[in-house]
C-alpha cells in the first residue's frame, strides 16, 4: 500500500505551499507571550487583540508578507539612570505571526490602553470560469 503524502499527491497540483505554512505556523505558535484573542465580530471580519502592556506604537511593528502576518515588538532599555527594586514587568522583545488565507486582508491596526487590535476582513474571491481552446496538432 502507498502512504498518502498530501503535497506529493498526483491530483493535488500546485500546492507545495501548504506544507511551508503548515511547518511554519507550527513552529509559530511555541511562545505564550504576549497573550492574544482571535474574535470573530462579523461573518467575514475579526480582530486579533494582543496584550502589549507598556509599549508604544513606535516600538511595534506589523508586516504582512507572503500572506503571513507578523507582530513584532521591541522595547528600549531603560539604561542605568533608572534603579529597580522589584523588576515584575517585562522590557522583552516578541514576535507573533499568523497564517492568513487567501482572500483575508488586514484592515487596520489599533493601540489602546495596553491592547493592540489588527482587524482583519475576509473578501470573498471572484469566481472565474475560462474555456480553454485546445490547439491541433499540425
Amino acid at each position: 500500500m502507498t502512504k498518502f503524502a498530501f503535497p506529493s499527491h498526483p491530483l493535488l497540483l500546485g500546492f507545495e505551499p501548504l506544507e511551508r505554512l503548515v511547518e511554519r505556523t507550527a513552529r509559530a505558535g511555541a511562545d505564550g507571550y504576549p497573550p492574544f484573542n482571535i474574535e470573530l465580530v462579523e461573518p467575514n471580519r475579526f480582530i486579533i487583540t494582543l496584550a502589549v502592556a507598556g509599549f508604544t506604537a513606535e516600538d511595534i511593528a506589523i508586516t504582512l508578507e507572503d500572506r503571513q502576518l507578523a507582530i513584532r515588538g521591541q522595547q528600549a532599555d531603560p539604561g542605568d539612570e533608572r534603579v529597580f527594586l522589584h523588576r515584575g514587568i517585562a522590557t522583552r522583545q516578541f514576535r507573533r505571526a499568523f497564517a492568513l488565507a487567501e482572500g483575508v486582508e488586514v484592515a487596520g491596526a489599533r493601540l489602546d490602553n495596553g491592547l493592540l487590535e489588527i482587524t482583519l476582513e475576509r473578501r470573498e474571491p471572484e469566481t472565474v470560469v475560462r474555456t480553454i481552446p485546445i490547439t491541433r496538432a499540425p
